[in-house]
């Protein structure tokens, strides 16, 4: 099946005062239409920033997209105008933010942000765009839709934001929606109504997405293949089923066994296995190997080379001295 969205080499570095920060380094992904792409790893190995690169909207400066690709149906995004841009964000394809709150302006009515979107990129004038913003809060389980359309984000709850950014995410039916951790301090209840939520309205559209999160479970339950990341780069990629049956990096293993099991065993000197050690400042990355400190498998030659990222059995690709092919 082709790619509608795929990104191939991408860098993006942020200057700082400590050195130069690779937040993105060397990442490449494909998403087809249709699918759900899952990409997950700790907090600051780079996923939102990878999402924000794709959409173009890494803050300049001090960010800045190095080298790569980011091609939406063969077109390369990075090679457009800002106002070429401004036109392919919401319409062909958007993102749900982490934090509602702070992502809907205070000041204005949630109808009215979900309508101006429709007007940018629809061209429907101000009472037809407020009748389509009320049918997408009704499409996306808000009760009262025509009531709710005036409320202010503050008087709903986090659950119905979230919604709400939903609305205005699939408002104009794009063909890619980025869900950047969609279910972040909502209860438990309302995260499993905000991924069934996205993977109805997945099915509906034919849209594609990726699925930005550190809950395993979440990936697990909602997406087709997975890529982990680590300190900016990919380390292992494939099927779900293949990654979760049988991780390759020790990266990934360690995640999997971070994960609290129903049938583990309990008591007083039962702990929770942990990954030793903290992620390397980005600023500052230890040679070859990123997660050589870290890691339990570590031998001679991750301290002298880098990995690459290679397909080790059909789709399913890791990058590891445990499992190259030039070792």
């Amino acid at each position: 099946m082709d790619a509608i969205l795929e990104v191939r080499g991408l860098h993006t570095h942020f200057e700082t005062e400590r050195g130069v920060v690779r937040a993105v380094d060397g990442v490449d992904l494909r998403v087809e239409a249709g699918r759900t792409v899952g990409v997950v790893g700790e907090s600051g190995c780079g996923k939102t920033v990878l999402a924000l690169s794709i959409l173009r909207l890494v803050p300049t400066p001090p960010g800045r997209i190095v080298g790569g690709s980011v091609l939406l149906n063969g077109r390369d995004l990075l090679t457009l105008s800002p106002e070429e841009m401004r036109k392919v964000r919401g319409r062909e394809i958007s993102m749900i933010f982490q934090e509602p709150m702070t992502s809907l302006n205070p000041v204005f009515r949630v109808g009215e942000q979900i309508a101006e979107v429709i007007r940018i990129h629809q061209g429907m004038d101000r009472g037809h765009a407020l009748a389509r913003s009320v049918e997408m809060l009704r499409m996306v389980g808000i009760p009262s839709p025509e009531k709710r359309a005036g409320d202010y984000p503050h008087q709903m709850s986090g659950g119905m934001r979230q919604r709400v950014m939903i609305a205005i995410a699939l408002a104009c039916r794009p063909r890619v929606m980025l869900a950047d951790e969609p279910t972040t301090a909502l209860d438990v209840t309302i995260q499993a109504q905000m991924l069934d939520l996205i993977g109805c309205l997945r099915e509906e559209t034919g849209a594609a997405v990726v699925l930005i999160t550190h809950d395993l479970g979440v990936v697990a339950e909602t997406a087709e293949t997975v890529a982990v990341m680590y300190a900016g780069q990919i380390v292992e990629q494939g099927p779900v089923r293949d990654l979760f049956s049988s991780p390759l990096h020790p990266y990934t293993r360690g995640l999997m066994d971070s994960v609290p099991r129903m049938n583990g065993p309990v008591g007083r000197d039962i702990f929770l296995k942990a990954i030793p050690g903290t992620v390397p400042p980005l600023y500052s990355l230890p040679a070859a190997c990123r997660f050589q400190d870290r890691c339990p498998d570590v031998f001679a030659v991750c301290r002298e080379r880098a990995p690459v990222l290679e397909e080790i059995v059909s789709g399913h690709d890791c990058r590891c001295w445990l499992h190259g092919k030039d070792r």
